[in-house]
């Protein structure tokens, strides 16, 4: 691996990345967070570009179309504990998304990695049970980093192995209270 402007680069969009994304935790108002996650999603997406990890980048897009359309959702009908008609739809079109941009990418069997770990991250906050969204970040983050590792995403591997074991952390504290 050399250490060129473009990878240094990527490394530098990443790490803003992870930064937007630690934000996201600490504010509590969903629309600020979606905010954040767009704009990590579009650094994310840049850096992917720029390591040639083009499902990745597709990944991206498609959780920034997610994104948007539950700040859209959220405006027009406020915040709702009950999954209806239009949400299944949604969710079932933005796995069809998912499905076309990985075969348009396909680069090797890796090209599965990013595209199964956003049907799983989807599907977690799609859902509306918490518990399920913790435990699904554990696969969702094993999946990121084994992606990362494979495209010589040296700060995507550290920072997201830093998200899993607060995924994992989360999960054996949620399991403790419940006992």
């Amino acid at each position: 691996m050399e250490f060129t402007f473009t990878y240094i680069l990527s490394q530098i969009l990443t790490i803003l990345m992870y930064i937007l994304l630690a934000i996201t935790y600490q504010i509590k108002n969903r629309k600020y967070i979606l905010a954040l996650s767009i704009f990590s999603q579009v650094l994310q997406g840049g850096a992917y570009l720029l390591l040639n990890a083009y499902t990745a980048l597709a990944m991206c897009i498609i959780a920034v179309i997610r994104d948007t359309i539950s700040i859209i959702d959220d405006n027009k009908n406020g915040k709702r504990d009950r999954i209806n008609k239009k949400d299944i739809i949604i969710f079932i079109i933005l796995n069809v998304l998912i499905v076309i941009a990985t075969i348009i990418t396909w680069d090797s069997w890796y090209s599965l990695l990013s595209a199964v770990a956003t049907m799983i991250f989807t599907y977690s906050i799609w859902q509306k049970n918490v518990k399920i969204y913790k435990v699904l970040g554990i696969p969702v983050g094993l999946l990121w980093i084994i992606y990362n590792f494979i495209y010589k995403s040296i700060f995507g591997v550290i920072l997201e192995t830093f998200l899993l074991i607060a995924s994992i952390r989360g999960v054996v504290t949620m399991y403790r209270k419940m006992k």
